[in-house]
């Protein structure tokens, strides 16, 4: 299967901290990855050299290892396999196809404003809708970094 990169970016009105986190809290995690897939949750310790587990609400999902962790700047994982019915699988064909393909988020600050920038290897067969997907995530990921204005009475 070729893989094509998704490369998207997003300037948001928020300290690149805020933006961290919201990045890799669990609550703030979920409410994001939800636009890939509902139920969608990380099982990691996000250090390097950790295996990350993204599974969804049917069980199934993704095998990662996390490549590079600096706070506040970089997050790094390299796809190993799958997660079908909570089984991990390395060996099968998809797990292969998968196998080796990155998922990168770099966060630069500027001006008050920081600039989360993802990169993501993706199959051709799932091109079309994971860079749809991506385009939700980075809004849903504006929310909940940027403050919310109060409304006025």
């Amino acid at each position: 299967m070729k893989t094509l990169p998704i490369k998207k970016s997003i300037e948001l009105s928020a300290p690149k901290e805020i933006v961290w986190d919201v990045l890799l809290d669990d609550d703030c995690t979920r409410a994001w990855y939800a636009e890939f897939s509902e139920g969608t949750h990380a099982k990691t310790d996000w250090k390097v050299g950790s295996k990350a587990i993204f599974t969804d609400n049917t069980k199934s999902g993704m095998v990662a290892k996390v490549v590079q962790n600096i706070p506040g700047e970089i997050l790094s994982m390299e796809y190993q396999g799958i997660v079908v019915n909570d089984i991990e699988d390395y060996e099968g064909e998809i797990a292969q196809a998968v196998k080796g393909g990155r998922e990168i988020y770099q966060l630069t600050e500027k001006n008050g404003k920081t600039t989360l920038s993802i990169e993501c290897d993706m199959g051709e067969d799932f091109y079309e809708s994971m860079s749809e997907a991506w385009d939700r995530a980075l809004q849903k990921i504006k929310q909940l970094s940027e403050p919310q204005e109060q409304l006025k009475p």
